[in-house]
């Protein structure tokens, strides 16, 4: 999502007021040892921004911690090892992920989802520089610097006790804030080339296709770009790939906006233009969302670049009780 060069300031594609900021801000970032805490939404590049700051000064190893991988039992012993024989099935000696970042960077990536009991040891290891594996009675050291990423208000998570505050105080002491793709559609040319240039080889986009991209506002943000890219070469015959190529999500919102723009179905059969208000347009794009989909919510919340939560809730208010309604 971010092309990296030692011997390059920019790590971040693009040439937005918003990647430019971003840009700075990890130079910045990188000339020191403190924590900071990445924020954006999902897709946006968080693990790319993290892995600029620590390769721009490297030292050490980069050690990634995906929180929300890390699940049950097993998740004290992935983060802080085990002795030999500590539970059944412990047959040897483990090094943990916290162990294996000493001198070097941690990225605890999804921060928000770490369980509150993990949480307390690790504000203990951040403070202290010590931890304890899983059985051992002795304590270890490993000294860090961590870098988190969320795509959740920790303040909030924090406000209502899902999130210790202690904790968040600890990882924010500087911010680095990652825009969504919708917010700096000037770059998507600029991503298609890059990822183009990556995979692509000789293919290449046409002008309508690249339009159709731009209007898209890319839900997944550049991780969608880049599955959207690989698809492209995959699927389209190339060299030169053309709007039809694009995924389903895309097709269907240039249906809607060419929809929207003729003022709704009647306009489009030549009838006398009809003034359609915009919650009744809404509507008809859901449903015909659905109907696409053979009623598969998941999909059709895809495809209108909004959640499930959210289309569930404007089913209900629709009164839609199945999904072919």
């Amino acid at each position: 999502m971010a092309a990296y060069a030692p011997e390059c300031v920019q790590v971040f594609v693009g040439k937005s007021p918003q990647a430019r900021h971003v840009n700075r801000q990890i130079q910045q970032y990188s000339q020191s040892r403190w924590p900071v805490l990445i924020l954006g939404e999902t897709g946006t590049g968080k693990e790319v921004a993290a892995r600029a700051i620590h390769q721009l000064n490297p030292r050490g190893p980069f050690v990634p911690i995906d929180c929300s991988a890390i699940v049950g039992p097993l998740m004290e012993s992935e983060l802080f090892g085990h002795v030999k024989g500590s539970f059944t099935g412990a047959i040897a000696q483990k090094i943990g992920l916290i162990e294996a970042a000493h001198g070097g960077t941690a990225f605890l990536d999804e921060i928000g989802e770490l369980p509150l009991d993990m949480q307390v040891k690790l504000l203990r290891v951040l403070q202290e520089k010590e931890f304890r594996p899983v059985g051992s009675t002795q304590s270890r050291q490993s000294d860090f610097r961590v870098i988190a990423a969320t795509n959740r208000n920790l303040a909030v998570e924090a406000e209502q006790g899902r999130f210790r505050r202690d904790l968040y105080y600890r990882l924010n002491v500087v911010t680095l804030r990652l825009p969504a793709l919708r917010d700096r559609r000037e770059d998507i040319p600029l991503l298609i080339e890059h990822f183009l240039a990556r995979y692509g080889g000789a293919h290449q986009l046409t002008a309508e296709t690249v339009e159709m991209m731009v209007s898209y506002s890319w839900p997944g943000n550049v991780r969608e770009l880049e599955n959207c890219i690989h698809r492209l070469l995959a699927s389209g015959p190339g060299p030169l790939l053309q709007k039809q190529d694009l995924p389903s999500a895309l097709q269907n919102h240039a249906r809607q906006a060419a929809f929207e723009r003729s003022g709704g179905a009647s306009g489009a059969r030549g009838e006398p233009d009809e003034i359609v208000p915009l919650a009744e347009v809404e509507r008809r794009a859901i449903l015909h969302a659905l109907r696409t989909t053979k009623g598969d919510r998941a999909t059709a919340a895809h495809m209108l670049g909004i959640g499930r939560t959210t289309l569930y809730r404007k089913l209900k208010g629709y009164a839609v009780g199945n999904a072919n309604a």
